[in-house]
């Protein structure tokens, strides 16, 4: 008698081709499978009126929480669904901790928020932090100095993705975390 092992679910990191995250989205919440697409707020000028719209902050990014083999099934139905790869050829996966943070963060919709490419900042230079108080109450990042900015921020960053940077912090709603 075989024992059949179960899968556990992982964070991927993916892009959905020609600006198709939401399609893709749904075509997984169809399915019952976990994703997030972080989003911002965005000004449209739609008949001469202004119009606030809730759109992805980053265009192709989607953060899928599957089995592996499960993923792989729904993949083959959706081409335009791609695995985000490390140079070395890896797949990015994100751990469930880094995701549950960067998923809180995101979903506060602060218009403060700022996302970058891995590339933008050097995180290592940073003092790892804990945020009390606002809307990222209880989460952690790390305090960088963000280029055309004059104040610190504090940033979360999903490592070789992307990374998103808080509103100013005020200082009394920082606490140093020991490394």
């Amino acid at each position: 008698m075989e024992s059949e092992q179960k899968e556990e679910k992982i964070w991927f990191a993916m892009r959905a081709t020609y600006r198709r995250e939401m399609i893709a989205k749904r075509a997984l919440e169809d399915r019952g499978i976990e994703s997030f697409v972080p989003m911002r707020y965005e000004l449209k000028i739609q008949g001469g009126r202004r119009k606030r719209q809730l759109v992805p902050a980053i265009h192709n990014l989607i953060f899928v929480h599957a089995e592996p083999t499960q993923l792989q099934t729904v993949k083959a139905r959706l081409p335009y669904l791609q695995y985000m790869i490390r140079k070395g050829g890896e797949k990015i996966l994100v751990p469930d901790e880094q995701m549950i943070r960067f998923m809180a963060v995101s979903s506060t919709l602060d218009e403060g928020l700022t996302y970058y490419n891995p590339e933008e900042l050097h995180l290592e230079k940073g003092q790892r932090v804990k945020i009390h108080g606002g809307p990222c109450d209880e989460q952690e990042g790390v305090l960088v100095k963000v280029p055309g900015f004059r104040n610190r921020r504090v940033v979360v960053a999903i490592e070789g993705v992307m990374a998103v940077a808080l509103a100013t912090v005020k200082p009394e709603q920082i606490e140093l975390i020991e490394s």
